[in-house]
C-alpha cells in the first residue's frame, strides 16, 4: 500500500509550464514576464513573437506549454485562457574568471534563472468588465 496522491496544488481551471535552469539573469527574464503577466494568452503570444528581447523565444516556448498542458491534460479552452502568474526564480550561477593587467583577475557571474508559467480560463463575462 503506497501513500495517497498528493492534491492538485492549482485550481481546476489552471494549469502551469516551468523551465529550468534558463541562462539568463532573472532580472531580464522578469521584463519579459512583466510584459505578459494578465494578458489574455493570444496577445501575450503576439507580444513574444515581436519582442527584440533574445529570451523572448524561450518565454513563448514555455507560455506554449503551458496552452498545451491546460487543453490536453485539464481539457480547457484555449480561448478563454489568461495568463495568470508568471514568475521568476534564481537557479544557479556559474563563476568564471578573466585575466586582467599585472597578474590580477576578475570575477565573471554567469546566472541561471527558472520561469514558472500559469494559465487559468476565465469566463466571458468576466473580460467584458
Amino acid at each position: 500500500m503506497g501513500k495517497p496522491k498528493a492534491p492538485r496544488r492549482l485550481a481546476d481551471n489552471e494549469a502551469r509550464a516551468v523551465t529550468k535552469t534558463i541562462r539568463v539573469s532573472p532580472q531580464k527574464l522578469n521584463l519579459v514576464a512583466e510584459l505578459i503577466r494578465g494578458k489574455k494568452v493570444s496577445a501575450a503570444l503576439a507580444d513574444l513573437e515581436f519582442s527584440r528581447k533574445r529570451i523572448s523565444g524561450t518565454v513563448k516556448k514555455t507560455l506554449e506549454s503551458a496552452i498545451a498542458n491546460a487543453e490536453n491534460n485539464h481539457d480547457l479552452d484555449v480561448d478563454a485562457l489568461v495568463v495568470a502568474e508568471a514568475y521568476v526564480g534564481k537557479s544557479i550561477v556559474m563563476k568564471r574568471f578573466m585575466a586582467r593587467g599585472r597578474g590580477r583577475a576578475s570575477r565573471i557571474v554567469k546566472p541561471f534563472s527558472h520561469l514558472t508559467i500559469v494559465v487559468r480560463e476565465v469566463e466571458e463575462t468576466e473580460e467584458a468588465a
